[in-house]
């Protein structure tokens, strides 16, 4: 990754290898994800894909065999080595009370989640 991207990124991101879903109207992808943050999902780029940046899709990140998921309104921002990176756009209380829980396991650390939470509501 490059610095730029780095210093441009304010959210952890955590690595979690799961099933996902992309649709947009009547089409549905199947991928996996790669890595998640409080404001997007990096996404592997499913075959017969042909997104491009700003479209709008319904991103499903599957928990646990089909019971559990977040599920967010998401923004193509970004599509390179062959994953696509969406930005959140809109997500229930539901899915972020998944997602929050995610983030706290995964980086060991509640407090820096809820900064990362109160940095949504300045942007």
């Amino acid at each position: 990754m490059s610095s730029s991207s780095t210093e441009k990124r304010r959210f952890s991101r955590v690595d979690f290898n799961t099933s996902t879903t992309i649709s947009c109207d009547n089409h549905h992808w199947q991928s996996r994800l790669v890595d998640i943050s409080l404001k997007g999902a990096l996404i592997a780029l499913p075959e017969e894909w042909a997104g491009k940046i700003g479209d709008e899709y319904k991103v499903a990140v599957i928990l646990k065999e089909d019971e559990v998921s977040i599920n967010m309104s998401a923004s193509v921002a970004h599509i390179q080595d062959n994953c696509i990176g969406f930005r959140c756009e809109h997500i229930d209380f539901s899915s972020i009370t998944h997602l929050r829980r995610l983030m706290e396991l995964n980086l060991g650390d509640a407090e820096l989640v809820n900064r990362e939470l109160a940095m949504l509501d300045q942007i």
